[in-house]
């Protein structure tokens, strides 16, 4: 890629420093695309022997450009993302990638399309640690900042993307653990300032 290339598309991907999501900080800011997507690309490294037969090199492309989109629309929660939504996003993100110079371009096309049809335990793999890593998130933000949606939401959400593989249904059930605990202090500390 030429500098003035690799640059461009720097700038483009810098965007998500800026675009926040629905979650916040422990510190109570909220997180941006790009910190989300830097911890599951860590995720994905530290869990690389635990699928030795995956390519996990592949798995954090996969983390590290999963919602680039986000840099044309914002971030929509999963919860209020319409089909629209996505239509439009793909369709920006889709103009952006095409208009990369190869070999760029082509990787991440086949990367998207692979992503998309979710058949490889790669594709799987790195869908399963996106929704763990939201609700991982979401457990270490302020439970004050939930929907009411969320407490039921986040006890299931990625369970169904998790369960093909014995570590990460382990995983998803210490992340319910941790999540049941994060709603039983916050009820409890709730109720004891409404007393």
């Amino acid at each position: 890629m030429q500098p003035s290339d690799l640059l461009s598309a720097l700038h483009v991907a810098a965007r998500l420093k800026d675009v926040t999501r629905h979650c916040t900080t422990p510190e109570g800011r909220p997180e941006t695309v790009a910190e989300h997507s830097w911890r599951l690309a860590l995720m994905a490294l530290w869990l690389k022997e635990d699928f030795p037969e995956a390519d996990m090199d592949k798995v954090i492309r996969m983390c590290l450009i999963h919602d680039l989109g986000e840099a044309f629309t914002g971030d929509i929660p999963s919860f209020d993302k319409t089909e629209a939504d996505e239509r439009r996003e793909e369709a920006l993100l889709s103009a952006w990638v095409a208009a990369l110079p190869e070999p760029v371009r082509g990787e991440m096309e086949a990367l998207y399309c692979e992503m998309e049809a979710r058949e490889t335990t790669e594709a799987r793999i790195y869908k399963a640690l996106d929704n763990l890593e939201a609700v991982i998130a979401h457990n270490e933000s302020d439970l004050s900042t939930w929907t009411e949606l969320e407490f039921t939401l986040n006890l299931t959400y990625g369970a169904e993307k998790a369960a093909f593989s014995p570590v990460l249904t382990a995983l998803r059930a210490a992340v319910r653990a941790e999540t049941e605990a994060a709603i039983r202090a916050y009820r409890s500390n709730t109720e004891e300032s409404t007393w």
